[in-house]
């Protein structure tokens, strides 16, 4: 039985998430701590406590649902005896979760990821006026027909690019709100089962975050990237990478490029993973493994009880 790693993205994020591990285990309340100080900022009462509409803003989502992944893994590491470079073949994080995944791997120290991810949230926030922008889903479509209704919607002057394609008929649009609402339109006429617009506060994954590439660049020049002890599967080529160079190149690319999460997975379970294990926030990804990698399971970590469910693992 072959295992994956995999880190959740935006979107994952839940008043309360890593408290009970805080409470639970002194390695969870470590990270925090170290989170908290690597940003002088009390990140973990948000977390814990809210208000909801603070910990969605972007800036503090970002190193929010990475300190929880972090938070996992130490407990992983302490109370299962996890060693990354021995029982993992791969690691893969959608979008923001590709930092949590390098941090995990050792790429990163955790107050640079931290630093990085309030960065690139700022930056990604401040790329795009407020009300410029916009993301659809477009569900029961595939990449390809995403890919031309893209097309079709962006017309002369405007963006429209697919930023994720998630599997399971799950892909969605973003950039210019008029150019979006136009590929919901057209979406719905090339037969998707659903397409709607999302709940969020800036274009991501498209030519429109060129400003937050940008910073990106600047910002991952100026950290140490050290290989990672095992390959990451990156976003933007759904294949594994594993060069410090590489990693800063390739996150760079990822911040206006299309998350190609369906394809990673596919990737993975072709190189013969069978178990891939989320850890961190929610159960996102883990949902959508069943729906990419037929007879491959998908496991969620990020409770307590789930810590005891992987120590009893055979």
């Amino acid at each position: 039985m072959s295992i994956a790693f995999t880190f959740p993205g935006q979107g994952s994020q839940a008043v309360g998430m890593g408290k009970a591990l805080a409470d639970a285990f002194p390695q969870a309340a470590a990270v925090f701590a170290e989170v908290d100080e690597a940003l002088s900022q009390k990140l973990s009462v948000l977390m814990f406590e809210g208000p909801e509409a603070d910990l969605t803003l972007t800036a503090n989502a970002q190193p929010a649902l990475m300190a929880v992944s972090l938070a996992v893994v130490r407990v992983l590491e302490a109370e299962a005896g996890l060693d990354l470079a021995r029982d993992a073949q791969f690691v893969a994080g959608h979008s923001l979760g590709e930092y949590s995944a390098l941090a995990a791997a050792g790429s990163f120290s955790l107050a640079d990821t931290a630093r990085l991810l309030r960065q690139r949230g700022e930056a990604m926030q401040k790329a795009v006026p407020v009300g410029q922008g916009a993301m659809a889903a477009l569900l029961g479509l595939d990449y390809e027909t995403g890919v031309a209704v893209a097309a079709e919607a962006a017309g002369a002057n405007d963006v429209c690019q697919i930023a994720n394609d998630n599997g399971g008929g799950q892909v969605v649009a973003s950039g210019h709100k008029a150019a979006v609402e136009r590929a919901v339109e057209i979406a719905k006429a090339k037969g998707a089962r659903r397409a709607l617009m999302l709940p969020v506060s800036a274009p991501f994954h498209c030519a429109l975050m060129q400003p937050a590439a940008d910073a990106m660049r600047e910002a991952l020049a100026s950290v140490t990237v050290r290989a990672p002890k095992v390959p990451l599967v990156a976003n933007v080529l759904a294949a594994p990478i594993s060069e410090p160079d590489e990693i800063r190149n390739r996150l760079v690319e990822q911040v206006t490029g299309t998350v190609r999460w369906r394809e990673s997975v596919a990737y993975m379970a072709s190189e013969g993973v069978t178990t891939f294990y989320e850890l961190g926030a929610g159960k996102v990804l883990s949902g959508l493994v069943k729906r990419i990698a037929e007879g491959a399971s998908g496991i969620a970590i990020g409770q307590p009880v789930d810590i005891e469910t992987f120590k009893s693992r055979p």
